[in-house]
């Protein structure tokens, strides 16, 4: 049965129009899945479906979203990220190498909020996990989220005194005043690639956004999952990054803006 699906120019071309065309007719498309960025259920035959191409350096995978959530797009990624395999890229996906298979992944929360450090005020990103971060490849059950971050160049943190140092290469993207992505340096220095990206872009305090654009840097703490939480208050956000330092359970890097 055909589908509702849109499959952009970008994508066609990746992939073929034999497969495009055979996508559009119904073969090798679920009817269901779940949404590669909201993760709520979609049926592509009764609304219309974005098809969403992550293309490594070896492999590709194409992944289904509800047309309101992404466009259809190409999204490039490295090889070890599309191994490690985004949760919310798997399960609905057709892999244009079957023999390669993709291990699942915990998806990235994301909270903003200003830090207060030296008596100045910065503009702050928290990442969390929703579940453990296993190395890709790896078939243990641990948690390896902050060492895979320290090899990438942050620092871990006992206490936050001081601005971490800057991590070249990495960036936040800022766009007509909303957080859009972390980036992080594409393959073989090619373009930089989305470490994380909103499925929708996200909205900043203006306090926040005037703090990021007289420092040109937004500051980025990491933890592991459960070490956080989904704090109401800058306040109390404040105290648990540094009960997650105490405990040698925070990383972080400052990452100069990549927008305005």
């Amino acid at each position: 049965m055909p589908r509702m699906l849109d499959v952009s120019d970008e994508v066609r071309a990746e992939i073929g129009d034999e497969e495009a065309d055979r996508l559009l007719a119904g073969h090798n498309a679920p009817g269901s899945y779940d949404c590669t960025s909201c993760r709520t259920p979609g049926d592509s035959e009764q609304e219309r479906t974005s098809t969403v191409l992550f293309i490594g350096d070896e492999t590709a995978v194409l992944a289904f979203a509800h047309a309101t959530c992404l466009p259809s797009q190409v999204v490039q990624v490295t090889e070890e990220q599309l191994q490690g395999a985004v949760k919310s890229i798997t399960g609905d996906t057709v892999d244009l190498e079957p023999h390669k298979v993709m291990p699942q992944q915990a998806v990235l929360g994301v909270t903003s909020g200003l830090v207060l450090i030296a008596g100045e005020l910065h503009p702050a990103l928290v990442v969390e996990p929703t579940a453990p971060i296993v190395r890709p490849g790896s078939t243990g059950l641990g948690d390896d989220f902050l060492p895979l971050l320290i090899e990438q160049g942050f620092m871990p943190l006992t206490a936050i005194g001081s601005v971490p140092p800057v991590l070249h290469g990495w960036s936040v993207l800022l766009a007509m005043g909303q957080l859009h992505a972390v980036l992080q340096p594409g393959a073989a220095g090619g373009a930089p690639v989305a470490w994380w990206q909103a499925h929708q872009p996200l909205q900043v305090t203006d306090s926040w956004r005037a703090a990021a654009n007289k420092h040109q840097q937004v500051l980025m703490f990491a933890a592991p999952v459960g070490s956080i939480g989904r704090q109401p208050r800058e306040d109390l956000l404040r105290n648990a990054l540094d009960r997650a330092a105490a405990n040698g359970k925070l990383v972080a890097a400052a990452l100069p803006l990549a927008g305005v």
